[in-house]
């Protein structure tokens, strides 16, 4: 009788957990970003991330343009999905070591951080892409700039793709038809979200590294990059001597180094954008681009406003379709793809080897 008991207990754990499975595949397929996503079930998310943030920004004062970055990084490769965050592993080459990333991207601590926090509050509840979405636009408001809702309810990747990042992620050396193909293969407008995103570097730094061949060789000329305001290339050039140290950093916008203000584009027009990709917007003739950065030095709420509406679709872009995700423990690493459930048998004695995959998966978003 025992053993007829037991038989029919596993039988029926096998049916409830696929029906549980089946029912999370079909929600997770049907899902739409919004931001209330986690209000039944992780209310505080928004308050805990915050506080770290402001936290981490009094001894970094560069960390929410880090955390931008590594969400711009991150929705450009594959979509939002985390997929920045995974390190090496044997089955993973982590995109952290691709060459626009490599000893560039940073913020991976503090987003280690966030995370520890929310699963302390909501375990197993809110994803690693969420928590770095959600990270961006609160490194926005408390450096000044806008607020918005975030629409929530990605998923993380099981995967990493470190060839995609090093083709798809645009370099600082790009021409404006360069970056109109980049945003373009991500489904991103090539004028105002071009822009409007690019504007991000309003506050934040770059290392000599990123900008060094405008001082003393551009395009392999011999020659500074002729569209440099010659007061600023002289200041550069203090700070990133020819054969200098690659690594030592440059604010983006001189005046406002920590501050989200639209300063950036007035930076453009008086030939001061310390990217190449950056100055492109304003210096190259004939483009459409021009007008935007005019439009945006002169109203500041025009530019929140645009930056506000492209860094929502941004976040819309999705992993490829049939893609799977999870809700990572651990943003580094994957979860484990199944776990042996142990059941006790009527007659008292555990047994094990019901094993069925718990780990959340479900085609993209």
């Amino acid at each position: 009788m025992a053993l007829l008991l037991s038989s029919s207990f596993h039988q029926l754990v096998v049916v409830v957990a696929a029906s549980l499975m089946a029912l999370f595949l079909i929600s997770c397929n049907a899902q739409q970003l919004t931001p209330t996503f986690y209000s039944p079930t992780c209310p505080s998310v928004t308050n805990i991330i915050r506080q770290v943030l402001v936290n981490a920004s009094a001894t970094d004062p560069r960390i929410g343009a880090s955390l931008i970055r590594l969400h711009f990084h991150d929705c450009f490769v594959n979509g939002c999905d985390a997929s920045v965050l995974l390190d090496n592993s044997a089955t993973i080459l982590s995109e952290k070591q691709a060459l626009p990333n490599n000893n560039s991207l940073r913020g991976f601590e503090v987003i280690d951080l966030m995370k520890s926090r929310v699963e302390a509050s909501c375990p197993g509840v809110v994803s690693c892409a969420d928590i770095l979405t959600i990270a961006s636009e609160e490194s926005v408001a408390l450096a000044g700039g806008p607020s918005w809702a975030v629409p929530l309810g990605r998923l993380d990747s099981l995967t990493a793709n470190r060839s995609l990042a090093n083709s798809a992620l645009p370099p600082p050396f790009f021409t404006v038809p360069q970056l109109k193909a980049a945003f373009a293969a991500v489904g991103l407008n090539t004028t105002v979200d071009l822009v409007a995103l690019s504007g991000a570097h309003t506050f934040g730094r770059a290392q000599c590294g990123g900008f060094v061949d405008r001082l003393y060789n551009f395009s392999g000329s011999g020659n500074p990059d002729p569209t440099l305001n010659a007061t600023y290339l002289n200041t550069l050039r203090q700070l990133c001597p020819r054969n200098g140290n690659a690594s030592v950093l440059a604010n983006l916008d001189r005046a406002t180094p920590n501050a989200f203000d639209s300063r950036y584009f007035s930076n453009l027009q008086t030939r001061e954008g310390l990217l190449q990709s950056d100055q492109e917007l304003f210096s190259t003739a004939g483009e459409d681009t021009v007008a935007i950065v005019n439009r945006f030095s002169a109203n500041q709420t025009a530019f929140f406003q645009s930056f506000v509406a492209s860094m929502i679709r941004m976040g819309n872009i999705a992993p490829p379709p049939g893609s799977r995700g999870e809700i990572r423990r651990n943003c580094r690493v994957v979860n484990a793809a199944s776990t042996l459930i142990t059941t006790t048998a009527t007659d008292g004695s555990a047994e094990s080897g019901l094993g069925y995959e718990t780990t959340p998966l479900a085609s993209s978003i």
